[in-house]
């Protein structure tokens, strides 16, 4: 089942069938360097596990272009923890998070990631009223942030020693995209 279509890029539904791109994407070297890190490679198992066995309500995604599997993404409404965490305990605006990354390599700098948050955005402002989205990169992942840039985000704070990766805890970003203070994407 597509959660939507925008232009070559369709975002659906995570199924059973998808678990080897998993394996194959975080299994190799390049991806982890960004997303889970290089010490933490995924079998089949740790597929099973961090993406098929979760209670949560995070809709877990892939992402195809041109028809071709390349990536995944997920996004959720924030939890009251995270909420607190983040600074946003006071309110009661409905805001999403997203994680996603590009699992096929060949598909990297082609604006490809700017194109799917361009149409997340689109879809988490216009289809779930989100009045803001927000996500946490590792500061030191200038690429990222670029494409995040690029699409509305602004950096909110630094979360020093956020989140584990290849052995250290590593600062991240708090990014921000405010439905209200940029124009919304339509489809």
């Amino acid at each position: 089942m597509n959660v939507y279509e925008s232009n070559e890029i369709v975002v659906r539904l995570l199924e059973i069938e998808d678990e080897h791109h998993l394996v194959k994407w975080l299994s190799d070297p390049e991806v982890l360097q960004y997303y889970e890190g290089r010490d933490r490679p995924h079998d089949l198992d740790m597929v099973r596990e961090h993406f098929y066995n979760q209670d949560d309500d995070a809709t877990r995604c892939i992402v195809e272009y041109g028809g071709n599997p390349i990536g995944y993404i997920q996004f959720y409404e924030l939890e009251d923890q995270e909420r607190s965490e983040y600074g946003y305990g006071d309110t009661d605006e409905i805001i999403y998070g997203t994680d996603q990354f590009i699992g096929e390599i060949d598909y990297w700098n082609k604006g490809i990631g700017t194109q799917l948050m361009q149409s997340m955005l689109a879809y988490l402002i216009n289809q779930q009223q989100a009045s803001k989205v927000v996500m946490d990169p590792q500061a030191w992942n200038h690429r990222a942030i670029s494409c995040y840039e690029k699409c509305g985000f602004q950096k909110i704070k630094l979360l020093e020693k956020h989140e584990q990766h290849e052995g250290q805890m590593r600062d991240c970003w708090l990014m921000e995209y405010t439905s209200s203070s940029s124009l919304s994407y339509s489809e």
